[in-house]
């Protein structure tokens, strides 16, 4: 008699332990890539959402299909949400693309991709990839806060521009400059902004624009 209820009591606790766990994983929904991958469409659009207000970006691939094709898939992947700008240079850039998962920014950071020629000028409220020298583009990118055509003999190709909401973009803060550290950021995540730089501006959504 007392065995066959420890039974009872041990499934019983099984089957709550089964229905927590199910629980949980319905609250926490999967990502779902929102577009098919492969080569970027000729022209897309990209609506920001941000701690700061709204904007929208154009991409012409043509302008650099490398790039292009690179930042569609990394939207369409979810890849930025969440996202902080993490280095806001006044009258400079608006630099963002380190995910809050350390494991997702080794993937693509061994990924990179090939340069593409600089084709349009490195101008206010366009969209470039940062790069740390040939071939080095991965993830990160920035909006450029001014025209920066000193980055155009560097190699830097901007791949579309801000045609919605370029107040937004400028007004993201930028009072901690270059101070927040890349590497503790890919490493530890949001927290060491957070904790450190609380100030910062974040992307809550970034989203192709049907």
């Amino acid at each position: 008699m007392q065995a066959s209820v420890i039974r009872r009591a041990s499934l019983l606790l099984g089957l709550l332990a089964i229905t927590v766990a199910a629980n949980a994983c319905r609250d926490k929904p999967a990502h779902v890539r929102t577009a098919p991958p492969g080569p970027a469409p000729d022209s897309f659009r990209v609506a920001f959402e941000t701690t700061r207000g709204h904007f929208v970006v154009q991409v012409w691939r043509a302008w650099a299909p490398e790039g292009a094709d690179r930042f569609h898939d990394l939207v369409a992947e979810g890849f930025f949400d969440g996202n902080a700008f993490f280095r806001v240079v006044p009258e400079f850039i608006a630099q963002f693309g380190a995910n809050d998962d350390k494991a997702l920014n080794e993937q693509w950071d061994a990924k990179t991709i090939g340069d593409d020629p600089v084709t349009h000028s490195n101008l206010h409220g366009t969209l470039v990839f940062a790069a740390a020298g040939p071939n080095s583009r991965a993830h990160q990118l920035f909006v450029n806060l001014a025209d920066n055509k000193t980055l155009d003999k560097q190699g830097f190709a901007p791949i579309g521009r801000v045609v919605e909401g370029q107040v937004v973009a400028d007004a993201i803060y930028s009072g901690y400059g270059e101070s927040p550290s890349y590497h503790l950021l890919a490493t530890l995540g949001n927290s060491y902004l957070r904790r450190m730089f609380p100030k910062l501006d974040y992307i809550k959504t970034v989203t192709i624009i049907p």
